[in-house]
């Protein structure tokens, strides 16, 4: 009974597929993540890109957007675009983000939120990655780093 159970678990175990291929995602709309600060109503999308470029800067008024660079990561692109008044960080977009399989929509919804507001809190990127987000959190970072080295923070 023991060893039928045991190979019962182990084929489970390594039947069990906990992403898609690894491949860049089609582009998707996706339910935004449960913080409205989050992206503030964007939408993600996969696909390839570049790493670089992508960096924008608008002025209107003493508040200024500054958009990162697009950070490919395994699972899909990263992007954040910062809105600073009188160089404070005053609200983060997360322009892309990995989508299109329920299980990177929970990952995000669940971690965007928090990486915004400790961005937002920190008012710098020192900030924790969030746990079960890895790959996310490190696109997040390094992303947040352009944009903060764009604007001269």
């Amino acid at each position: 009974m023991f060893f039928a159970g045991t190979a019962t678990a182990v084929v489970l175990l390594f039947g069990y597929h906990t992403s898609t291929a690894g491949s860049p995602l089609a582009a998707s709309t996706v339910p935004a993540p449960s913080s409205a600060a989050a992206t503030s109503g964007n939408t993600a999308s996969g696909g390839t890109s570049s790493g670089s470029g992508g960096d924008s800067s608008s002025d209107t008024a003493g508040t200024r957007t500054v958009t990162g660079s697009t950070v490919p990561t395994q699972w899909g692109p990263v992007q954040v675009q910062l809105t600073l008044t009188d160089d404070r960080i005053t609200d983060v977009s997360v322009l892309q983000y990995p989508s299109g399989n329920p299980k990177d929509d929970a990952i995000n919804a669940y971690a965007l939120p928090i990486l915004v507001q400790s961005t937002v809190n920190a008012q710098s990127d020192q900030i924790e990655m969030v746990s079960g987000a890895t790959v996310t959190s490190y696109g997040y970072l390094q992303s947040l780093q352009s944009a903060l080295d764009q604007a001269g923070l």
